[in-house]
């Protein structure tokens, strides 16, 4: 089966974006996928005010959402949709005062959310570059529920950039049958030439899984610098298609039954000790 990855250079306004992710997803839809893959903070990027926009998509009636679901009966395909900023929970309740979830909602061909992960791990961290501190824990506040959803590229674990780093998670993905593991991101240049790739190919072996991470990459309005290089990784760490930088449309096949083959072959979940 057909996939396809949008990777973008959101602006900090979310109509220049939503009318960039427009275009691209149509171009991406002429391979005919089944899904398309969009980057985290797709609809803004170095928003000055997430919390702004959170307020407006705090349901599905939101203009992000609403946008989204008409793309995905437009273009008959279901879309991961990176992250988007929203004031509730799962559950409905309020986020903390003042803060946001980071969002990625899936969607189906009728433009139905049937699926929802919020990011665990905030990027709190000090980089060598030209922003140098990052306090995501400052705006947003962290999820806590592992998610996997059904899909028709199969059984798709979630998970959002920084969350790469934690392998707990993705062991737990593995022990609930993923078989794709999404990974939209907005790696900065410095940490993503130093450990992206890596990363993406750590998190395929170990599980014998795919691997889908549509990017961030460019230079954004907000003068942030992300490194970009969407890439597809297979179950045996193999990259099978990879961005460069600026705005692009990748697409790559996805095969379930060499998932089956490598667990088959090398058994590692049943093997575990610890």
């Amino acid at each position: 089966m057909n996939i396809a990855l949008v990777q973008m250079v959101s602006s900090q306004q979310v109509d220049a974006s939503l009318k960039t992710a427009e275009t691209l997803m149509t171009d991406a839809a002429k391979a005919q996928p089944v899904a398309i893959f969009l980057p985290e903070n797709f609809p803004a990027l170095g928003s000055e005010d997430p919390h702004e926009i959170g307020l407006r998509e705090q349901d599905s009636s939101g203009p992000v959402r609403s946008f989204l679901a008409e793309m995905a009966q437009r273009l008959d395909c279901w879309i991961f949709a990176g992250t988007l900023p929203t004031v509730t929970r799962p559950d409905g309740s309020r986020v903390e005062p003042g803060k946001v979830r980071a969002a990625s909602l899936v969607i189906d061909t009728r433009g139905k959310e049937v699926a929802r992960y919020d990011k665990i791990h905030m990027f709190d961290v000090d980089v060598a570059d030209n922003h140098g501190a990052y306090r995501e824990s400052n705006t947003f506040e962290h999820g806590a529920d592992v998610v996997l959803v059904d899909s028709p590229c199969g059984r798709v674990g979630m998970s959002v950039c920084y969350d790469i780093r934690f392998s707990e998670l993705y062991l737990q993905l593995f022990k609930a049958g993923a078989e794709l593991l999404t990974i939209p991101s907005a790696f900065t240049e410095t940490t993503g030439a130093a450990h992206f790739e890596l990363l993406m190919r750590a998190r395929a072996v170990e599980s014998f899984a795919y691997t889908v991470a549509a990017c961030q990459g460019g230079v954004h309005d907000s003068g942030r610098r992300t490194y970009g290089h969407s890439m597809v990784v297979d179950p045996w760490g193999e990259v099978v298609v990879r961005a460069g930088l600026g705005e692009q449309v990748l697409s790559a096949e996805i095969d379930l039954e060499q998932v089956k083959r490598r667990r088959q072959n090398m058994p590692v979940l049943q093997q575990r000790k610890l």
